[in-house]
């Protein structure tokens, strides 16, 4: 006996399907799919037309973008009194900039956690945790082998705070006090800066850390863009220069003048940038018109909301 002597033709499956399939079965089954059975209707839900946010989670929360957004885009300006947040060297990868392993107790972000009365144990990860900002703010730059050269000696997510006479304290906690005292901040690097995988976080990081431009010798062409659509402007050094050849430690502070020609429609090809005695044009890559308009709208989220409203 083999299974073909006992294995039913085409000609009888097809005659079996047509006696117990019709459409009648579809449409009574697909009648009511999105009613679900009793278990699902008795989940508890929210009422309303938009999210209810749980103010007590920790993986997901409201992040900030649309804080007081008006409905047409304020002019771009220049940038003044800017302080330097990290000055980084070559090849610094987008899990420099986010990392997505595991949150160490006693970093920015694991200390957090725990002030909400998550375990040790239960921190999971920061790509685990991307739908809470404020444990990807905090994870912005921590990663381990991060090198800042404006804090020699160092490795990590630490940098030198120069509204408290340059003590050496986290990233994190050094943005909250610039940002508290209105101070802009830029981030100097040297080549393939934004290298590795496409992550966002690496740039929305960034922009919530109160970076206003990033400065380096060249750009990973994704990053280069995903820093434009959260509203930092990504400038790169003059050809053959660098921020050591140009004598830039970190400590100066910063002024970068000539980006306000965006608003006559424009994009500049250079601006200049002065910090402490030395001054430079830096090439500005917004490289296309798009990318114009996302700038001038403070990032890509604020542009598309605003058209939304539009239609």
């Amino acid at each position: 006996m083999y299974l073909r002597d006992i294995w039913p033709t085409p000609e009888q499956i097809s005659a079996v399907v047509s006696e117990s399939i019709s459409q009648d079965l579809f449409v009574r089954d697909y009648a009511d799919v999105f009613k679900g059975d009793e278990r699902w209707q008795s989940l508890p839900v929210p009422t309303g037309d938009t999210f209810s946010w749980d103010p007590d989670s920790t993986y997901v929360r409201k992040a900030p973008y649309f804080d007081g957004m008006p409905d047409t885009p304020a002019p771009v300006t220049d940038i003044e009194g800017a302080r330097v947040l990290l000055k980084l060297g070559d090849s610094v990868t987008t899990d420099h900039i986010s990392p997505a392993g595991a949150i160490k107790k006693d970093s920015p972000a694991g200390r957090y956690l725990t002030e909400h009365g998550i375990e040790h144990r239960d921190f999971n990860s920061y790509g685990s945790r991307r739908g809470n900002h404020e444990v990807m703010i905090r994870g912005t730059f921590a990663n381990i082998r991060l090198r800042n050269q404006l804090a020699e000696g160092t490795e990590g997510g630490v940098t030198r705070d120069f509204t408290n006479g340059g003590e050496v304290t986290s990233v994190f906690e050094a943005s909250e006090r610039y940002i508290a005292a209105g101070i802009p901040l830029v981030v100097l690097a040297g080549k393939e800066y934004g290298s590795g995988s496409s992550r966002d976080w690496a740039a929305k990081g960034t922009s919530l850390l109160g970076v206003k431009a990033v400065i380096a010798e060249s750009y990973e062409r994704i990053h280069r863009s995903n820093l434009i659509g959260m509203g930092v402007i990504p400038l790169q050094y003059p050809a053959g220069e660098s921020a050591e050849s140009l004598g830039l430690s970190g400590e100066e502070t910063f002024a970068i003048s000539g980006i306000t020609e965006l608003n006559e429609g424009r994009t500049p090809k250079t601006v200049t940038v002065t910090a402490g005695d030395v001054s430079f044009e830096a090439v500005v890559r917004i490289d296309t018109p798009g990318e114009a308009n996302y700038y001038r709208n403070g990032g890509i989220m604020q542009f598309v909301l605003r058209n939304l409203r539009k239609s």
